[in-house]
Formats: structure tokens, C-alpha cells, sequence
């Protein structure tokens, strides 16, 4: 049993291995846990606020038990069917009895609290994700006790028939057992990069290279020798747009996320958020184009869209018809940008102005990010072929550099056909950089 908080669906898996739909049309259906009695919950987040009860058949209707809760999220049941749960934007843990539909607030004081679970004496675990804090509650006083303090970023936890803790942290896709009597922590997995999209790097005068890393979860900066990474802002514990693409342009840095629907530009130095604009459909890419204006690479819309105004507010559409938008770079001058398109597997230059588009190279499979090297040409992820190839911009010959690569994660439903945009980052000195979708890696290329 599993749930999807991009589609709306939550599916099962019967005894034969066949997958079915139990529900539906529920935008941000995230936790799900069995009740007394095998009854079925499911609650909706960040773009719903609800608990709902399930027919695990998918035969009856889903019954709505209560609604707009505070956004209700990890939950689980205690010996007597009641349901406790953390209140995610109001910092609070509650009760739920599912029959009536009544809410009762059990504990507050925390920050954001993101999910909670019952050990086999109906003690309660807390995870307060932006204080990175595991706390115990006394179901029938409410008193708290602070068990553990980690990394914020804590996204979940799970305690197994043994009583053992377990936590999981988003921003360092790790997995935490923690000891309940002394706090300790025991890494059993963490990775340092967690969903590794666009990049982008910067070369200093001392031919020292950093690469600019959309993590989603984080925003980090890679050191090009060592790969030490350094997280600029992290989720939950910062406020700031979950990046998913980067790009570089002088001493400002664009971000985009079609996960939050929004545009972002950083200090390159500083990393202090200069500008924020929202209210978009599926962003896949930015640049900046001139003092007060940024080109937003909308593939919800399929649109090149000059974004303008003190917050945004002014929007003109210079290009239609284009889905398949998966990266975006500066042009070979000051009034044009490259383009990739994933679905008629092309590379573009379009003109800014008037929206006049060159075919650059085509056939591509499934072309995704790139980046322009110091010699013009254009380096290029074809992740249909999980490989990165060298595009002449005036010929569009196209040389295989690197091949066999982990790149090309397949996009799920409702979600931009690039899914991951495989980042490529070219420095001065010609260095390539890649990022895996598929092994959670960055990958450094020296071309001989």
C-alpha cells in the first residue's frame, strides 16, 4: 500500500504482485496507516488538508473524516483506535477520533512537526523536522520528553516489534536508528546528495572550480577537486524554494522548481535570496536577461514567458507549443538562449525578442541539460542514449564524449517529461560535470 503526492493516487499490491487503484483525485495524499480493525486512512498535505477513510477494495466512496486540520501528516493508531498525528503549520501533535470526527490537541510547542508513531506501550514519538529533535509523549498527560537532536530534515520514522527507532532525513537521504534511552544516533545509510538536478560551476582566478547544485531538498555547493559538499540552505530548516535547476550569470544565481512552482535568485557569493516569484506551472529552468527581467522556461504552459514587475506580477508570453522544454542556457549572444526539447528531441536558439527559433541539432534522445564550453560548442546530456555528446552549434555535428552513464530516471505521471533534469556543467578549463538521476551522484569528466 503506497500513496503518490504528485498524482493524487493511492495504489495496492495484491498477493499475485498485480497493482491497483484504491482512490483518487486527493492532490497531496502523502501518509497512509491501517486502523483498528484493518481500516484504512490516508491524509492530504500542502496541496490539500484532509483525512479521509478508504475502502481498501476501491469499490466504496472515501469518506472524508474531518478537514482543514492544519495539515495533517505521519500518523498511527493506538491500542484503542484513537488516531494521533502532527499538525504540520500549526506546531502542535493531536488525537483524532476517526468514528466522530473530533480533534483534541495533545501537545504543542514544537516547530514543524512532520510525523509521528506508537511503540508497542503506546508511547508516542514526535520528529520535529526543522529542529531536528525526537521527542516522547505521554498520550495521557501530553508531557514531552526530548529523546534525540539531529540534523534537521527528518522526514519520517518507523519503530519495528523490538521497539527500535528509526528515522529517515530527506536533505542527507539517510537512515537514522536512534536509541531511545540515550539519544544515540547509528547511521545505517546517507548519501550526500539526495535528488541531484540542474548545475551549473564557477571557476575563481585560481582555476578552483565550484559547482552549483540544485538538490532539491538542499542547496549546495560541490568543491570540483575534493567533491566536499557544502549545503547553502536546506529544506525545513531554511526558508527557500526546493531547487531544481541552476544557473550562473555574473554574480547573481537563478533557480527553478517545478516542484513549488516558483523562480529564485540567489547572491552567487552571499547565497542570500535576492528575488522570489511564484505562481507558475512547472518551471523547468530560468535565466536572467536583462536588469528587471527573467526568461522562465514554463513547461506546464509549454512557454517562454519574460517575467517582470517588483514581485513578478508582469508576465508576456514570447513562445507557445513547446512541452518538451528541459534546460535552458545563454544563447551565442546577448538577445538569444539555448533550448532543449525532450520530446521532439531538439537543441534551439530563440530570439528573445520576436520568439524566432533555429534548429540547432536534432534526432536527439531525449536531450536534457547542458552547457555552452569555452569554444562555443555545446556539451549535452542525451540521456535517451545515457550518454553526453559535443553539439558544433553552426554544423550540429554531434561527438559522443562519455558513455554508458546512470542518467535518464523515467518521469512520473503529471510531472515535466525531463522528470530530474540530468544537469551538465562545462568550466574554463573544460571540465565536465554531470549529475545521475539514477545513482544520486555528480560525476567529474576531464576530457583527454
Amino acid at each position: 500500500m503506497w500513496t503518490s503526492i504528485l498524482t493524487g493516487k493511492v495504489h495496492a499490491r495484491r498477493p499475485d504482485g498485480s497493482i491497483y487503484v484504491v482512490a483518487e483525485n486527493l492532490p497531496g495524499i502523502n501518509s497512509v496507516a491501517f486502523g483498528k480493525n484493518g481500516r484504512l486512512f490516508v491524509t492530504q498535505v500542502l496541496w490539500g488538508d484532509a483525512l479521509w477513510e478508504l475502502d481498501l477494495n476501491g469499490k466504496k466512496e472515501p469518506r472524508k473524516v474531518i478537514e482543514n486540520m492544519g495539515h495533517l501528516n505521519g500518523f498511527d493508531f493506538d491500542k484503542d483506535g484513537y488516531l494521533y498525528g502532527p499538525l504540520l503549520f500549526k506546531g502542535k501533535v493531536a488525537r483524532v477520533d476517526v468514528d466522530a470526527g473530533e480533534l483534541t490537541i495533545l501537545a504543542t510547542g514544537f516547530k514543524i512537526p512532520v510525523a509521528v508513531n506508537l511503540d508497542s506501550n503506546d508511547n508516542l514519538y514526535v520528529a520535529d523536522t526543522a529542529l531536528g529533535r525526537m521527542v516522547r509523549i505521554d498520550i495521557e498527560s501530553g508531557g514531552k520528553t526530548l529523546v534525540a537532536s539531529v540534523d534537521p530534515g527528518i522526514d519520517n520514522l518507523s519503530i519495528n516489534s523490538k521497539d527500535e527507532l528509526f528515522i529517515t532525513n530527506m536533505n542527507d537521504n539517510a537512515i537514522y536508528k536512534i536509541n531511545t534511552r540515550t539519544g544515540s544516533t547509528h547511521n545505517i545509510v546517507r548519501s550526500e546528495l539526495s535528488v541531484p538536478g540542474g548545475i551549473d560551476v564557477y571557476s575563481d582566478e585560481m582555476g578552483g572550480e565550484s559547482v552549483y547544485l540544485a538538490d532539491l531538498f538542499t542547496y549546495s555547493v560541490v568543491d570540483g577537486d575534493s567533491g566536499a559538499v557544502i549545503d547553502m540552505k536546506r529544506a525545513l530548516r531554511d526558508h527557500f524554494e526546493l531547487p531544481m535547476s541552476v544557473n550562473i550569470q555574473g554574480s547573481h544565481v537563478t533557480t527553478t522548481s517545478w516542484f513549488s512552482n516558483a523562480v529564485e535568485i540567489y547572491d552567487r557569493d552571499t547565497h542570500q535570496i535576492l528575488a522570489t516569484y511564484h505562481n507558475f506551472k512547472h518551471p523547468v529552468d530560468a535565466l536572467i536577461i536583462n536588469e528587471d527581467e527573467v526568461l522562465v522556461a514554463e513547461q506546464g504552459t509549454g512557454s517562454l514567458v519574460v517575467v517582470s514587475g517588483d514581485h513578478g506580477e508582469d508576465r508576456d508570453v514570447i513562445l507557445e507549443d513547446m512541452p518538451g522544454m528541459a534546460a535552458m542556457r545563454p544563447g551565442s549572444d546577448e538577445d538569444t538562449v539555448y533550448v532543449t526539447d525532450v520530446i521532439t528531441g531538439q537543441l534551439l536558439e530563440i530570439d528573445v525578442d520576436d520568439g524566432d527559433t533555429d534548429v540547432i541539432a536534432e534526432g536527439l534522445d531525449k536531450p536534457e541539460g547542458f552547457d555552452v564550453a569555452a569554444d562555443g560548442t555545446i556539451v549535452l546530456a542525451e540521456v535517451g542514449k545515457q550518454r553526453i555528446v559535443r553539439i558544433d552549434p553552426d554544423s550540429g555535428e554531434v561527438t559522443e564524449i562519455a558513455r554508458n552513464l546512470a542518467i535518464g530516471l523515467a518521469p512520473a505521471e503529471n510531472t515535466p517529461p525531463a522528470y530530474i533534469q540530468t544537469g551538465v556543467a562545462v568550466s574554463e578549463a573544460g571540465n565536465i560535470y554531470v549529475t545521475s538521476d539514477l545513482n544520486t551522484a555528480l560525476y567529474k569528466i576531464t576530457p583527454q
